[in-house]
């Protein structure tokens, strides 16, 4: 059975990407990136989810044979995926200012076309 949380990851990564090819807006392009990565980061997140886990965390005493834990790489990934895109947003955003700078326009055919 396909959960909501698939379908949200889905359509937030079609969004995204959609955002990136359609619109000429470079700060909506960048948008569309970090939208397309908030749908990564959920089904990341949604694959690694186990109903009724718990953290792997062990003490003294609670480790038994039915002991079930949620898998901690998907975590581990998806922070360091939320860091990377925010890195990646911010470098970004700083080109596309310098592109402002240089251009006078952050529309891409208009850059395509001054630049010859």
């Amino acid at each position: 059975m396909i959960t909501y949380n698939y379908i949200a990851a889905f359509f937030l990564i079609v969004l995204g990407f959609y955002t990136i090819i359609a619109k000429y807006n470079l700060i909506k392009t960048v948008i569309g990136l970090s939208i397309a990565d908030y749908g990564v980061n959920l089904l990341i997140i949604s694959i690694g989810y186990n109903p009724g886990g718990t953290a792997p965390i062990f003490t003294q005493g609670e480790l038994t044979a039915a002991s079930y834990f949620v898998d901690p790489i998907p975590q581990a990934l998806t922070l360091t995926s939320i860091v990377i895109g925010a890195c990646v947003t911010a470098m970004s955003l700083s080109l596309v200012v310098k592109l402002h700078d240089e251009y006078g326009t952050i529309d891409t055919r208009e850059i395509r076309r001054l630049r010859g």
